[in-house]
């Protein structure tokens, strides 16, 4: 368990589904589990990985910064749920 009392540590502790699924997210990649996609609207590959549900953590959209921060700010009407990353990947392959 995190001890420390700086922003980022609380904010762990505060969200751990969210602390839980980034940190998956970011084992796959490293792995090669996981690969990032170009931005599911504009086709950016400076991309984030986005979590519409965090039981699932690798189940991800990929969105560049603008994309992301407008969906999180008009909600998920704004861009209708497309395939997952680990859909993409299975149907390349």
């Amino acid at each position: 368990m995190l001890k420390s009392q700086t922003r980022q540590s609380s904010w762990r502790r505060a969200n751990i589904a969210k602390y839980t699924a980034h940190l998956a997210v970011q084992r796959a990649l490293l792995s090669g589990t996981l690969q990032k996609q170009g931005c599911e609207v504009c086709g950016s590959n400076a991309v984030d990985a986005h979590h519409d549900q965090y039981e699932e953590p690798l189940n991800v959209r990929w969105l560049c910064r603008r994309h992301h921060v407008k969906l999180h700010y008009y909600g998920e009407d704004m861009f209708p749920i497309g395939r997952s990353s680990l859909e993409a990947q299975s149907h390349e392959e």
